[in-house]
């Protein structure tokens, strides 16, 4: 609600205004640095993100000061585009640790054995992410540039496992690409740039057709229809 962060001292969101409502799929498209990421981690309640202004509501419930573990807890996660290696945890037991849901996946059985994201192609870092972020049974789910690296194929099995198990969940899908919106198909679609949500609409085709033909800048022309 009327969000603004500065980070290092520069104002990086000015003024946001974004409503998902339960089980909407919604995706933020825009150029590099125009914000997308910064919308994630502050949304997460990360420390370096300074709110100047505005407010973040969960459910209803004003969770702007929370800590990053206590958002966790009320529902919210993140899939992060550049999720940590992290040496001497195996994803079995990390799952063991977290799950509130239960994934029997075949393509899981030559991960879960090995140190999470620890030699990890692209594809399988990923569904690794997606997984951990499933078992939290989350009602509400960003995925900051999921389809970063992924080939077509990699990216509609995971979209495919996206679907089937977070049904009727809200989702933020942050993302500067196109193609992934075929395969999940978004309730709405906004546009962000130098910091400010230009555009909203229904249509995630006719936003993608002009992003490709005229460049985002075309997008400030746009209205929610």
């Amino acid at each position: 609600d009327n969000l603004s962060v500065k980070v290092n001292g520069k104002n990086i969101l000015k003024k946001i205004n974004l409503e998902i409502n339960n089980g909407e799929i919604h995706a933020l498209l825009g150029p590099n640095a125009s914000g997308k990421s910064s919308l994630v981690y502050t949304t997460m309640g990360f420390p370096d993100y300074n709110v100047t202004g505005g407010k973040i509501i969960f459910n209803e419930e004003d969770i702007t000061d929370l800590q990053i573990e206590e958002r966790v807890k009320l529902g919210m996660t993140s899939v992060f585009q550049h999720p940590p290696s992290i040496k001497g945890l195996k994803l079995s037991k990390l799952l063991e640790k977290i799950s509130k849901k239960n994934i029997e996946l075949k393509e899981l059985n030559n991960l879960l054995e090995r140190e999470i994201n620890v030699g990890f192609s692209g594809g399988e870092r990923k569904l690794s992410e997606i997984v951990q972020a499933i078992s939290l049974d989350p009602s509400f789910v960003i995925f900051d540039e999921l389809d970063a690296g992924l080939d077509l194929e990699n990216l509609e099995r995971l979209t495919s496992l996206i679907k089937s198990e977070l049904d009727n969940k809200s989702i933020l899908l942050i993302t500067h690409r196109g193609r992934i919106l075929r395969f999940l198909k978004p309730d709405i679609v906004h546009v962000m740039i130098d910091g400010k949500i230009v555009c909203s609409s229904e249509d995630w085709k006719r936003i993608w057709e002009t992003i490709e033909v005229y460049g985002y800048e075309k997008c400030k022309e746009c209205e929610l229809r």
